[in-house]
Parts: C-alpha cells; sequence; structure tokens
C-alpha cells in the first residue's frame, strides 16, 4: 500500500498525506509546502508516508 501512496505523492503531495494522516496538521503543512514549491510538497508527503506506520 506504500507504493501506491508514494506513487500520488509524487503526482499529487497532499493526496498522499491525506491517505496516510487523514486531515490534520501535517495535510495542511504539505498543502501550504506544495504551494510555495511542487519538491518540498513531494519530499514532504514522502518523508510522512515513509515515518509514520
Amino acid at each position: 500500500m506504500d507504493v501506491i501512496r508514494i506513487i500520488f505523492s509524487i503526482l499529487l503531495p497532499p493526496l498522499g498525506v491525506f491517505l496516510q494522516v487523514g486531515i490534520g496538521a501535517q495535510f495542511w503543512i504539505n498543502i501550504l509546502l506544495t504551494l510555495c514549491g511542487y519538491v518540498p510538497g513531494i519530499i514532504h508527503a514522502i518523508y510522512i508516508i515513509v515515518t509514520r506506520d
């Protein structure tokens, strides 16, 4: 399942975070990072997916 989340994170970073943690602080942080720049949003999303169980 993590592979699917990572693929979604590359295409649309907030979607990958949403699938991992739902709507919460990390989701909103990821939206802000994605708006500031696409790459920071991807890095944050992959970090959240890899570190959360």
